[in-house]
């Protein structure tokens, strides 16, 4: 497994670690309408997920304002996902206050079934760690980056030019 801080402490990660070249696992969270979203609903689409501990903290807003104004540079092709732990009425309503309208925000609260299944849930908390991954149309993962300190900002230009590799 990655090996990872939370604010410089070692955090035991729950779940499957991804690697470059598996198959993208599938996984069920919330919209901000309570309904399903599945790997499958993006099928055909290059995706870019990012996880974060709560979009309520500073790092996670910044993050996620980053990636959205870089979605809108990407086009129709590509769909950015921001997923966390927050309710999906706190996503919908940080969403609205923030400008948010190219990064799909979805909740990972109810199962824990994204962060279980990229290996990202920190036991400790039951938050998900900061990392990024980049799926292909086909479903295959090809790009991974567990942020080893979780309060740190991603590699935001390896995650973009990943996705630019694929258009």
């Amino acid at each position: 497994m990655a090996q990872v801080t939370f604010k410089n402490k070692p955090v035991t990660l729950l779940g499957n670690e991804v690697k470059v070249g598996d198959q993208a696992p599938d996984f069920t969270v919330l919209a901000n309408d309570l309904t399903p979203v599945t790997l499958k609903d993006s099928e055909g689409k290059i995706r870019l997920f990012a996880t974060v501990p709560s979009l309520d903290t500073g790092v996670c807003d910044a993050e996620t304002r980053r990636f959205n104004e870089e979605a809108a540079k990407l086009g129709d092709d590509v769909i950015v996902y921001t997923v966390s732990v927050d309710l999906p009425f706190a996503q919908k309503r940080w969403c609205g206050a923030a400008g948010i309208d190219r990064v799909v925000t979805v909740s990972d609260h109810k199962d824990l079934s994204f962060g279980k299944a990229y290996g990202v849930v920190i036991e400790e908390l039951r938050l998900l760690a900061r990392a990024v991954f980049v799926v292909d149309r086909e479903g295959v993962v090809r790009y991974v980056e567990y942020v080893p300190e979780v309060t740190n900002h991603p590699n935001y230009e390896a995650a973009i030019a990943a996705v630019k590799e694929l258009l």
